[in-house]
């Protein structure tokens, strides 16, 4: 199949755009490795360093495992591409922009905003209780994920203010009746956090589904278990477990 790509002017182009490029397109094929895409009406972004509120996002139509550095599209926090190009190389998914630069715009530490609409992610965002901490994944995220009330599909930009606040200092975020949100301040740390979040909400819908009593810990040791994945090497192990990940489109079938 041939793709809609604009050639990328490498000369141009910093160090710094060409490797947020290039990890950026494999983090959207690693969500399309591991099942967590929706055709192409779900979105990843990227803050390029050093750059005036630069951020890279898929151009709309591009499936997330035909994913290349040159298929992104980088834009500035009003939504206007940076770079020349036609209408459609341009092309960004409108409601997408709006959840992203709402983050990107309050949250400048973090790097990378992902924004998926798995069955299991939209399950547990129209259960009342929200994530349960019920298994030890869900624990990672224990009063530290913020809950957004569903508006309607986000075209409406003064829906990001109420969206960052319900975000507040969180790094994930389930949107009620919607999906889920995470980030990060490397885009290993945002794929770690999707990851995790993900197979919590898998955890809950299945074990929910035996129709057997639930089992919590005691919040105390919720919150232990929480504090225990902050610990301060956790940078690291994300970028172990992305290195890892990231191995896994070069298998046979990748």
């Amino acid at each position: 199949m041939e793709l809609l790509h604009t050639p990328l002017h490498h000369a141009a182009m910093s160090t710094a755009e060409s490797d947020t490029r290039r990890d950026l397109a494999t983090l959207y094929r690693l969500i399309a490795h591991f099942r967590m895409t929706d055709l192409i009406d779900t979105h990843i972004s990227a803050r390029i360093p050093g750059t005036p509120n630069h951020f890279l996002i898929n151009r709309y139509g591009v499936l997330f495992h035909e994913m290349r550095p040159q298929d992104l599209v980088k834009i500035d926090v009003s939504g206007l591409p940076v770079d020349a190009g036609d209408e459609e190389s341009n092309r960004v998914n409108a409601a997408g922009f709006t959840i992203h630069s709402a983050v990107h715009m309050a949250r400048h530490e973090l790097a990378c905003v992902i924004h998926t609409h798995t069955a299991d992610g939209i399950a547990v965002a129209c259960q009342q209780d929200g994530l349960l901490p019920i298994s030890q994944h869900a624990l990672r995220f224990y009063n530290r994920l913020g809950y957004h009330d569903y508006e309607g599909i986000a075209l409406d930009l003064a829906e990001r203010d109420r969206l960052v606040a319900d975000l507040g200092e969180h790094r994930a975020m389930i949107l009620r009746n919607h999906g889920l949100l995470a980030a990060g301040r490397t885009i290993a740390e945002a794929f770690v956090n999707i990851y995790y979040l993900e197979r919590a909400c898998q955890s809950q819908i299945k074990a929910m589904s035996g129709g057997a009593r639930l089992n919590l810990p005691p919040p105390e040791v919720c919150e232990h278990t929480a504090r225990q994945f902050e610990r301060p090497t956790s940078l690291a192990y994300c970028d172990r477990m992305w290195a890892s990940a990231s191995r896994l489109l070069d298998a046979p079938g990748g």
